[in-house]
């Protein structure tokens, strides 16, 4: 299977056809979803289920919006179509304008809220570059891959693998890189004042925005529509897919409502770490022992995965993805995979994993989360990312992989 990304609405030249719901699976998930969030309010607390319910509304916004950042990039750097940055630019201006008010203060709603930094250096561009090119091997990013494995896409599920492998090998390695030359961590909001940042990150977005169009114009004449659909009414809301704007509104809207119920920004690779390490730890690896491991996070290797908000979220997101294909009709997995394009998930999978461990995050964690809470780091990700996605996008053909 293709990634489940923009490819359908960046290339559809005629609507999709009208598809009926797959009930069994639209119930077991809702009920999974109904289910863990009640257990997880009564066993952790309210706001932990109220965060794997996010989590959930998150995984069905991606699918339904299908919403993706490998795709996106890799069609504006093959064909110049620029539909799926702008949504991207979309989704940003939203997080500028809800975040750093909030972030400014210190408080959301009584709740007190910090943004996530990474320290610029050659660790955290080097790992950016990495996982723009386990990008476009593997398949998705992140958000990518876990909504794409919830929805169904079984060569994603191989790309998870190879993602939490190379997550536990980066956590091992992370200090080594971290101690590299680096400027540290850099605040625009601490450096300019949160309103002046607003309008810097803003002015950034506005060029990012207008150079997609000017260079899609320029190869193309014209701008390519949204994705369309047979679906009206209530049954596109239900079915999809959503246009994308509508998708990168509910983005921001969900990064910001786990601002408020974690009091931090909206991450995913983090727990992918955890996952890795402590499956190596019941296998007789002592990860305790790592640096990674001591102070704070030394907590989340001992407690149940269902404590740490990230794992939870992650959970949500495959979940809500699961109804989301259910509900569009779409749960079809495919057990058959090419060996090379296998061969490009794994290694793909492992780049990712391993370069969003010194990166301080993904495209979710670093980059949306990043930008959204002032860090210069959000945005030289972006960058790094994307040359690494111009190598990625070179490299697909030698896994079998389109362009």
């Amino acid at each position: 299977m293709t990634d489940v990304s923009l490819d359908a609405p960046v290339l559809a030249s005629r609507a999709s056809p009208a598809v009926g719901i797959n009930v069994k699976i639209s119930a077991a998930a809702a009920t999974l979803l109904a289910v863990g969030t009640l257990a997880l309010a009564a066993t952790v607390s309210w706001r932990q289920g109220a965060l794997y319910l996010v989590g959930g509304a998150l995984g069905i916004t991606l699918y339904h919006a299908l919403f993706g950042f490998t795709s996106a990039w890799r069609i504006f750097i093959s064909h110049r179509r620029g539909v799926g940055l702008r949504a991207q630019m979309i989704m940003l201006t939203a997080a500028v304008l809800l975040f750093y008010p909030s972030l400014a203060r210190g408080t959301l709603l009584g709740q007190p809220v910090h943004g996530e930094y990474g320290a610029v250096g050659i660790g955290m561009l080097t790992g950016a570059f990495l996982f723009g090119v386990g990008m476009q091997l593997g398949g998705g990013c992140a958000s990518g891959t876990l909504y794409s494995a919830g929805g169904g896409n079984t060569r994603m599920l191989a790309t998870l693998v190879a993602f939490i492998a190379g997550s536990t090998l980066g956590g091992r390695d992370l200090p080594w890189w971290s101690a590299q030359p680096n400027i540290g961590s850099v605040s625009l909001i601490e450096e300019f004042g949160w309103l002046p940042a607003v309008v810097l990150n803003l002015a950034v977005i506005a060029c990012i925005y207008l150079l997609t169009v000017s260079l899609e114009r320029a190869r193309h004449g014209v701008l390519i529509a949204d994705a369309m659909t047979q679906h009206r009414g209530w049954r596109r809301v239900v079915q999809g897919p959503w246009p994308l704007t509508a998708g990168a509104i509910l983005l921001a809207l969900g990064n910001f409502a786990t601002l408020y119920l974690a009091g931090r920004p909206w991450g995913i690779t983090s727990a992918l770490a955890l996952w890795g390490s402590k499956v190596i730890a019941a296998l007789g690896v002592d990860v305790a022992s790592w640096p990674y491991w001591q102070g704070a996070r030394a907590a989340s290797l001992q407690q149940s995965v269902f404590y740490d908000i990230t794992s939870v979220m992650d959970f949500g997101i495959m979940i809500g993805a699961l109804l989301a294909a259910g509900l569009a009709g779409k749960f079809h997995p495919e057990w058959k995979i090419a060996p090379l394009s296998l061969l490009g998930a794994l290694v793909g999978g492992l780049l990712l994993g391993y370069g969003a461990r010194l990166a301080y995050g993904c495209n979710i964690g670093a980059y949306f989360s990043g930008v959204a809470s002032g860090s210069l780091h959000g945005w030289c990700w972006l960058v790094a990312a994307f040359l690494g996605s111009i190598l990625g996008t070179r490299l697909r053909p030698l896994f079998g992989l389109g362009v």
